[in-house]
Order: C-alpha cells, then structure tokens, then sequence
C-alpha cells in the first residue's frame, strides 16, 4: 500500500506550530499502538489462537497509524522536508530516519501478513521475540525523531506524545 503525502504548506511560525501540533498527535497515537501491539505481545502465547488474533488487531492499528507517521513526516513542506533547508546540518539524520520508514514499515506490514493471511508461524516463541524487537526499534525511532524535531525547531514533543 503506498500512501500518498499530502501537500502541506508550512510557510509561517503559526503554519509550522499547527503541522507540529499535528505531528504530536500522531505521534501520540503512534505511542499507544506501539504499546497496545507490546501489550498484545505479553498474553500467554499458549492460548494460540485467541493470541495470535490480538497481536494482529493490535499490528493492524500500528500498520495503519505508522502509514500515518510516514505520510504526515514526509510530506513536502512537512518537518523533515523543512528540517533540511532550515538545518542543513540535520540532513543526514533525516536520511537516516527516512531509511528507517521504509525498513519498520516493511517489517509491520510483513509480520502483519503472516498473520492476516494465515502464515505459518512455526515457532511462536520466535515470533514474539521478533516483534518485541521491532517494538523496540519502534521506539528508538520515536526517540530519534523527538530529538531531530527538538534540535531543528526547538520543540521538544514531549514523552507523553
């Protein structure tokens, strides 16, 4: 699924706190599906089913608000497309970042297609830890994309966003 950017205007400090008081959202609501998909991931893999059935709802929700993420903070005129010619110094950082989209969001799409599809996951276990991985990668990125938007605005977007 590709998901198309909109076109955002970010030319003025009101235009640029209303797209970060946006990203804020999002990223709040990308925190909580970070942490429902964690949560969905600690329930005794031995009810099997009814496990695998909550990880994917809660995989879903990720998949849908990380395709969120990636158009919002990719947008021409959004924060990464202005970070570059704001704070050239940042551009690397971006690059880095924009790397990083396009590897989490072909792993949660990929796990999530084992398990829409009826894939075999032959070792739940395995699985599991697989996915505790990406949670954690998860939130490095989080934590990477607070740090670039505080050193190129001056914004800090909070924990708890």
């Amino acid at each position: 699924m590709n998901v198309e950017p909109e076109v955002i205007q970010v030319d003025s400090g009101a235009d640029l706190a209303l797209h970060l008081d946006r990203v804020r959202r999002h990223r709040s609501e990308l925190r909580e599906s970070v942490a429902a998909v964690d949560l969905a991931l600690e329930a005794p893999i031995a009810r099997g089913g009814m496990w695998r059935e909550r990880v994917r709802a809660a995989l879903a929700e990720l998949a849908h608000d990380f395709d969120d993420h990636v158009a919002l903070t990719e947008s021409p005129g959004g924060i990464y497309d202005r970070a570059r010619h704001t704070a050239p110094r940042l551009s690397g950082r971006v690059d880095r970042l924009l790397g990083e989209h396009r590897d989490l969001r072909e792993a949660i799409h990929g796990y999530l297609a084992v398990l829409e599809h009826g894939g075999t996951v032959a070792d739940l276990p395995v699985f599991r830890e697989e996915l505790t991985v990406l949670v954690g990668r998860l939130v490095r990125h989080r934590q990477k994309g607070g740090d670039l938007v505080y050193e190129a605005y001056d914004v800090d977007l909070g924990g708890q966003g």
